[in-house]
C-alpha cells in the first residue's frame, strides 16, 4: 500500500505526520474496516491454502488479505510472516536470478514492515505491552529470519551474522535454538578463511551456551531442543577448538566453578577434566592444586570399588593372587568363589584353577586329582581337567616305585591325554604332543614277557595313582 505526501521542506511536522501515516498504514487492521468481512475470508482461504501447501491459492488470498489488512486483525503477525514462506517457497522454486532477487528483496521488505509495527506496538501481544515483550517478539522473528537466510536464502554471512545479533540481543535467553547450528556453521568459516578473530567466535560460544544452559533448566517443554542443538553446534566448534580454546579462557571460569563447590568429588573431577583438556600446564598451580584433590578422593573411590570388586569376584582375586605368587591366598580365594557359585560352568573353573594350585604349586595330588574330577563332571566334554590329571600321573610317575611301576603310570597319564581329546577337540593338539612325548617312555615289550604281562592286559598302576591300566609296550 503506498500512501502519498505532499513533502513541503519547510514544515518538518508535515514529513513527521507523513511518516506516521505510512507506518499506520502499513500496520492497519480489519478490524471496524467496511472491507473486514472480505479480508477475513482471503485470510482464512489463503490460510487453509497455506497448510495444504497449495502454494497458488496461498499467494493469491495472501496478497488480497495483506493488502487490505497488513496486521490482520492486530493481534498475530500472520500476514508478514505467511509472506515470507511464501515468497521463499516462490524463491525456492524460481530459476530466474533477476526473479530470485525480486523475491528476496520482498521477503525483506516484509520482514521490515512487520519490525516497524512491532516497534511501534500496532499489534497486541499476549505478554503485554512492555517494550521487552515487543524486543523479545522482534527477536524471534530475527532468529526465524536469520536461519532463512542461511538454509535458504544464502544471504552474505555478514549479513546473516547481524542479524543473528540483533536476535540474540533482543530476545536473551529466549533467543531460539534454531540459530545455533547455522551460526556456529558460519563462525567456523568466518575464523577459519581469516574474517573472524578468535575472541569474536569465542564470544559467540559463550553466547550459546548461556542460551542453550539456561533453557536446559529453565525450559520444560524445549530444554531438550536446546541441548541438542548446543551439542550439535559444539561438534561443529571442534574443526577450530584447538586455536581457539586455551587454558587462560576457561581457568577463571572453571575457578570459579571448583570454588562454588570445592568438596564436591565430581566438581573436582570435571574440573580437572577439563583444564588438561583445554591445553593447561601439569605444572600450572591451579592444576597442582585440583590434581592434588583429585588423587585424595580417587584413591579413597578406588579403594572402595576394590573392595567392592574383590567381594564379588573372588574368581579374578583368586587369578590375581595366583600371578603374585600368592598361592595359599589364591587357593582361600577360589574356595570362596566355589562356594559362592552356581553357574555350573563357572564353578567348574574354579574348581580346576583350584586343582591346577594343589597340584603344580603344593604338590597335593590326590586334592588336586579329586577337584578336577568334580571339575569335570560339572563341565561334560570338557577335556581340560583330564589333562591336568595326565600331567599329575606323568609328573609323578617317577616317584611310583621301580621302574615297571613308572612305566605304567606312565601309562595312566597317556590315558587321561587320550580320554581328553576325544571328548574335547580343543585341546587335541596339545594332547597329542602329550602323547607322542612320553611314547618311548612305555614299557618294552621283553619285560612284560617276564613279568607274564601281554599287550592289552590290565593291571593296576601302584603308588596314589591306584589306577587300573591295559597294558602297551613301546616296541
Amino acid at each position: 500500500m503506498k500512501i502519498k505526501c505532499l513533502l513541503n521542506y519547510g514544515f518538518t511536522l508535515l514529513t513527521v505526520f507523513c511518516a506516521t501515516t505510512f507506518l499506520q498504514a502499513q500496520c492497519e487492521t480489519w478490524v471496524d474496516q467496511p472491507n473486514q468481512e472480505d479480508a477475513e475470508n482471503a485470510h482464512s482461504i489463503y490460510r487453509q491454502a497455506l497448510k495444504s501447501e497449495d502454494w497458488p491459492l496461498a499467494l493469491e488470498y495472501w496478497e488480497q488479505a495483506y493488502t487490505m489488512a497488513p496486521a490482520a486483525d492486530g493481534k498475530r503477525d500472520y500476514h508478514y510472516t505467511d509472506g515470507m514462506k511464501i515468497y521463499l517457497n516462490k524463491f525456492a522454486n524460481e530459476t530466474d536470478a533477476a526473479k530470485k532477487e525480486e523475491y528476496k528483496a520482498k521477503i525483506d521488505e516484509l520482514y521490515n514492515a512487520v519490525k516497524a509495527c512491532y516497534d511501534a506496538k500496532s499489534i497486541t501481544l499476549k505478554c503485554g505491552d512492555s517494550d521487552e515483550c515487543y524486543q523479545k517478539r522482534i527477536g524471534y522473528i530475527e532468529g526465524r529470519y536469520a536461519s532463512d537466510m542461511f538454509y535458504k536464502l544464502n544471504m552474505p554471512y555478514t549479513t546473516n551474522l547481524a542479524m543473528i545479533d540483533a536476535s540474540f540481543a533482543k530476545s536473551g535467553n529466549d533467543t531460539e535454538y534454531i540459530v545455533f547450528d547455522p551460526l556456529a556453521r558460519m563462525v567456523v568459516y568466518q575464523f577459519q578463511n581469516g574474517k573472524m578473530d578468535k575472541q569474536t567466535a569465542l564470544d559467540y560460544y559463550k553466547q550459546m551456551e548461556e542460551v542453550a544452559e539456561f533453557n536446559f533448566v529453565n525450559n520444560e517443554d524445549l530444554g531438550e531442543y536446546y541441548q541438542q542443538a548446543w551439542q550439535a553446534a559444539k561438534s561443529q566448534y571442534r574443526a577450530i577448538e584447538k586455536e581457539i580454546f586455551d587454558c587462560e579462557y576457561f581457568k577463571p571460569l572453571l575457578q570459579e566453578e571448583y570454588q562454588d563447590d570445592p568438596n564436591n568429588p565430581d566438581v573436582i573431577k570435571s574440573v580437572l577434566v577439563r583444564l588438561k583438556r583445554r591445553g593447561c600446564a601439569e605444572d600450572d598451580p591451579f592444576v597442582m592444586e585440583i590434581d592434588k584433590e583429585w588423587k585424595k578422593y580417587a584413591a579413597e573411590a578406588n579403594a572402595k570399588a576394590k573392595a567392592e570388586f574383590e567381594a564379588n569376584n573372588p574368581g579374578s582375586v583368586a587369578k590375581k593372587l595366583y600371578d603374585e605368587g600368592d598361592f595359599e591366598g589364591a587357593v582361600a580365594k577360589y574356595q570362596e568363589a566355589i562356594n559362592a557359585e552356581s553357574d555350573p560352568n563357572k564353578k567348574a573353573n574354579y574348581l580346576n584353577g583350584l586343582a591346577s594350585i594343589k597340584f603344580r604349586k603344593l604338590s597335593q595330588y590326590g586334592e588336586a586329582r579329586r577337584l578336577a574330577k568334580q571339575a569335570a563332571e560339572l563341565k561334560p566334554n570338557w577335556g581340560r581337567p583330564y589333562m591336568l590329571i595326565g600331567d599329575m600321573y606323568a609328573k609323578s610317575a617317577r616317584n611310583c616305585g621301580d621302574a615297571w611301576n613308572q612305566r605304567l603310570a606312565i601309562i595312566a597319564a597317556m590315558d587321561k591325554y587320550n580320554y581328553a581329546k576325544s571328548i574335547d577337540a580343543s585341546v587335541a593338539e596339545e594332547a597329542n604332543k602329550r602323547v607322542a612325548r612320553y611314547r618311548t617312555s612305555l614299557p618294552p615289550k621283553d619285560e612284560g614277557f617276564m613279568r607274564g604281562v601281554k599287550a592289552g592286559d590290565a593291571v593296576k598302576v601302584g603308588c596314589w595313582i591306584g589306577e587300573t591300566v591295559k597294558i602297551k609296550f613301546s616296541n
